[in-house]
């Protein structure tokens, strides 16, 4: 029996389990993980020896380049199909067609089909992409997608543990390889006719490892998989080992009249080295049986060999003609061997083919290699890679690389006295100093864009630059500016007969008039999302449904907002577009703030805050809601979330985030009892919102004014509640936050009212789960004579008495096992921050302030088996 096979019947099983649900149109997706050379892929070798014919096979993978070939699995696989899915690949298609293809495959075949895709731990961002659509949508197709990849190569900040983390849980299976036992090692070590000692020790059970300590003849064991590996080659003849240090500079499968053209070749080399069990020969390909074996020859060769080996591959790859070998490749190659004007040839090419095919990730590496190579380059052209690197940064979230390229680039074409690209650079800048939260300088950026583009003839360039600038000043709330900006660019536009610049620009004019209160508006909102579905303008629908979610929670028009998150959501998840995914998700966090659902706006807060590429602004709703739902708990980390909200909110100059945020910090003061504090906070919004005609963020705003007694009487304008409220109405106040369906807001208006309104309050604080202000006004209450008042929340005994989700259920088990932070990380495949979060919210649920004390309760109350004695001490984080 092979090495890689004992003790793998169990996953086997498995996976035909899987196999049986996609045969009957339930597709699932397999992930295998495990060490390397753990076994993987002879897992999946034998998996597909035992289901041969009606089930389809179609085997791509990943290739350990220092900069991916985008898509690289698909090009794998397209040959192994009938459609035209190569052409596709090699075509002007974007990329939701191109993956709507691949599903449609999947999909139409009558047979299942099994899709292997190896070492995933080496994709670029768009296979990442493409698993990520196939994943949300397996379940409906014949087919088991198999994706294998090394968990020990996989760091904290790794773009796949993010994806991992992302893929619906339903449609998962998660399949971790173990190292062999020590009887098992030891009925191998019996087989091959060598002594057990401390074999299991010296190997830990790592399948090829023990292959390679066996297969070799050298008295004692090796030290590592390199030493035994070595060892194996030390007895192959001189060529056949200079054959094999070629073939390691390539890492990737060769046809053999690839191989002729990079050498003279001696098809007894080829024998030795394939009779060895080094090198393997499949459907005419070559290629190293084991990764780990090419990286153990690879690591002998000296930065000379290594040199020369790569200009010797590039060489023989660039003969085979235009369009025979990855673009990404010849980069590798051409980096490798320090050729300057191979890179320079073929890397910006090879950038522009990454971020068309959306691995922007790809793109950047690319131009990043460029631009290494660059000393020599006319500044035209280095300030053409110098934007590409600029916009592909920002696409990454990467902006401080992002503004350092964008300036340098119009540096260069400012001393080129090439004034449209000036204009273009600058409006790009604007952007990223907007994606920062940097308001004053992205306007800054967007009025010097215009000028420099006013001054050549009116084009789509001036229109954006036109346009830009009133989207700034629409977010900002100054009507008269966006107005003026945005009309501007309407007119531009219909000059021009450019759709997607109009669509643009009139998104903006009906956000402008929202935001001035417009109530005809408010009727007639969404023609501009509406135009931009008509059109197909993925990007311009996204920003359509984020903006107008946004408004709608603002003026707590919640139905509507429910509406338009849902569809926002639904529309972004289809089209793979996550631009604007956590604006959605942090709009349908602060409504679940708002209604009183407190876990439901947590739990959508930290998606937000830990999302990859969202950027700082869009997070800012998420602090000041993750802050109030802590505060308003009683919970730890309030001050962090808090501080960097109001940092965010203030350096963007838009009431819209300023507002909220302050208020938040205003009521965190008063539960604090400074009074003084209160006043300071709400007061720093005040003065912003009082240039506004918001009456919902000017009223909330003003109530705390008015709670810290720096207010006497309501300003004019402010919304119906505050306004009740703050003129001592406080039942009809509290009557329309119920109406409304705001909870929270009315048990404050009950506060003020007689005993039975207040401890109708205090029942409300209660239910809620808001700990320091049911304290607040039980003192109050007590003050003022009361008796009988309930003492507050006890522990039930039913089963799942708090409520806890599953992931928080997975979280209170490993806390039970003594996981730090970053071990539950580890384990569920997402960031030590999130599972922080996540902790926080079990304590907060269970009531209990500590890790130890979650245990404890757990156990006591029968959530956690009785296999194992509760903690005593300290736990860790």
């Amino acid at each position: 029996m092979a090495v890689e096979l004992l003790e793998r019947d169990p996953f086997l099983l498995t996976l035909n389990d899987l196999l049986v649900q996609a045969g009957e149109g339930r597709g699932r997706v397999a992930l295998i993980s495990g060490e390397a050379g753990i076994g993987k892929t002879s897992l999946v070798e034998r998996f597909l020896e035992q289901h041969q014919a009606p089930t389809r096979t179609l085997w791509g993978a990943c290739e350990a380049l220092f900069t991916p070939r985008p898509l690289g699995p698909l090009y794998d696989i397209a040959p192994q199909l009938q459609t035209p899915l190569r052409a596709l690949l090699d075509g002007d298609v974007n990329r939701a067609t191109l993956f709507a293809t691949v599903l449609d495959e999947l999909t139409r075949h009558a047979a299942p089909t099994i899709v292997v895709i190896e070492d995933i731990h080496w994709a670029d961002e768009a296979t990442l992409d493409l698993v990520k659509f196939l994943a949300r949508r397996i379940h409906r197709t014949p087919a088991l997608l198999i994706l294998t990849y090394r968990d020990d190569d996989l760091t904290k900040d790794h773009p796949l543990r993010l994806v991992l983390g992302d893929l619906p849980a339903d449609n998962v299976t998660r399949v971790w390889l173990p190292p062999l036992s020590e009887i098992a090692v030891a009925s191998l070590a019996q087989q091959a006719g060598r002594p057990v000692g401390n074999l299991h020790a010296a190997t830990g059970g790592n399948s090829f490892f023990l292959k390679e300590v066996l297969a070799s003849d050298l008295p004692g064991l090796p030290r590592s998989v390199r030493d035994a590996v070595l060892a194996r080659i030390a007895r192959l003849s001189y060529e056949a080992q200079c054959f094999l240090e070629l073939a390691s500079v390539v890492s990737a499968k060769l046809e053999w009249r690839t191989v002729e053209a990079m050498t003279v070749v001696d098809n007894a080399w080829l024998e030795e080295c394939l009779a060895s069990g080094i090198l393997r020969l499949e459907n005419g390909l070559v290629d190293f049986r084991h990764e780990l074996a090419r990286q153990a020859v690879e690591s002998t060769l000296s930065p000379t060999r290594k040199r020369t080996l790569n200009a010797q591959v590039l060489r023989a790859f660039m003969e085979l003609g235009e369009g025979q070998v990855a673009l990404a490749r010849l980069v590798h190659h051409a980096s490798q061997a320090e050729d300057s004007a191979a890179v320079l040839q073929f890397a910006p090419a090879a950038a522009r083919e990454a971020s068309a095919q959306g691995a922007h990730r790809e793109a950047v590496e690319q131009y990043r290699t460029a631009l290494r190579f660059a000393d020599g380059l006319e500044d035209e052209q280095r300030a053409g890679l110098l934007e590409g690197l600029a916009r592909e940064c920002l696409l990454i979230g990467q902006a401080t690389d992002a503004i350092r390229a964008g300036e340098d680039a119009v540096a260069l074409w400012r001393s080129l006295d090439i004034p449209q690209r000036v204009g273009y650079n600058l409006r790009w800048l604007s952007r990223i100093y907007w994606w920062v939260g940097q308001g004053t300088e992205a306007k800054r950026y967007a009025d010097a864009a215009v000028s420099v583009l006013q001054t050549l003839p009116p084009d789509s360039e001036l229109g954006w630059a036109y346009s830009y600038r009133a989207m700034l000043a629409m977010l900002a709330e100054e009507t008269t500016d966006a107005q003026l900006w945005a009309n501007r660019t309407v007119e531009l536009a219909g000059q021009l007969g450019d759709e997607e610049l109009l669509v643009h620009a009139y998104h903006t004019l009906e956000m402008t008039r929202l935001n001035a209160d417009d109530q005809q508006e408010q009727t007639e909102a969404g023609q501009s999302l509406q135009l931009a579905l008509e059109h197909n303008l993925i990007e311009h629908v996204g920003r359509a449904y984020a903006n107008l979610s946004s408004y709608f929670v603002k003026i707590r028009d919640y139905a509507r907002a429910d509406r338009i998150i849902a569809a926002g959501i639904a529309y972004c998840t289809e089209h793979d577009f996550e631009l604007f995914m956590p604006q959605l998700i942090a709009a349908r966090a602060m409504a679940a703030l708002d209604r009183g659902n407190w876990l439901a706006a947590s739990e959508d807060a930290n998606t937000v805050i830990d999302a990859q590429r969202a950027s700082p602004v869009f997070t800012i709703h998420a602090r000041a809601v993750l802050g109030l739902v802590r505060m308003r708990r009683g919970d730890p980390g309030v001050n962090s979330l808090l501080d960097e909200a109001r940092d965010l909110a203030l350096s963007t100059c838009e009431l819209q985030r300023i507002a909220p945020t302050m208020a938040a910090r205003a009521e965190a003061a008063w539960l604090r009892g400074d009074l003084a504090q209160c006043a300071a906070e709400a007061r720093t919004g005040f003065d912003v919102a009082r240039a506004h005609n918001n009456p919902w963020q000017l009223g909330q705003l003003a109530f705390w004014l008015w709670r810290a007694g720096a207010l006497t009487q309501a300003p004019p304008g402010i919304a119906a509640p505050y306004a009740l409220q703050m003129a001592g109405d406080w039942r009809a106040a509290a009557d329309a936050w119920e109406a409304i369906g705001c909870p929270y807001e009315q048990a404050l208006a009950l506060m003020d009212g007689d005993e039975a309104a207040q401890r109708n309050a205090l029942a409300i604080f209660e239910r809620l789960g808001a700990r320091p202000a049911a304290e607040t006004l039980r003192r109050q209450l007590r003050t003022a004579g009361a008796r009988g008042l309930p003492r507050g929340p006890r522990p039930a005994t039913q089963a799942n008495p708090y409520g806890l989700t599953n992931r928080q259920f997975e979280i209170l088990l490993l806390l039970a096992e003594g996981l730090r932070n970053p071990e539950i990380a580890d384990r569920l495949s997402t960031t030590p921050k999130t599972i922080e979060h996540h902790v926080s919210d079990v304590l907060a649920k269970l009531n209990v302030r500590s890790r130890a004390e979650a245990v404890r309760l757990a156990f006591q109350l029968g959530l956690i088996p009785q296999s194992s004695n509760p903690p005593t001490g300290k736990m860790g984080v």
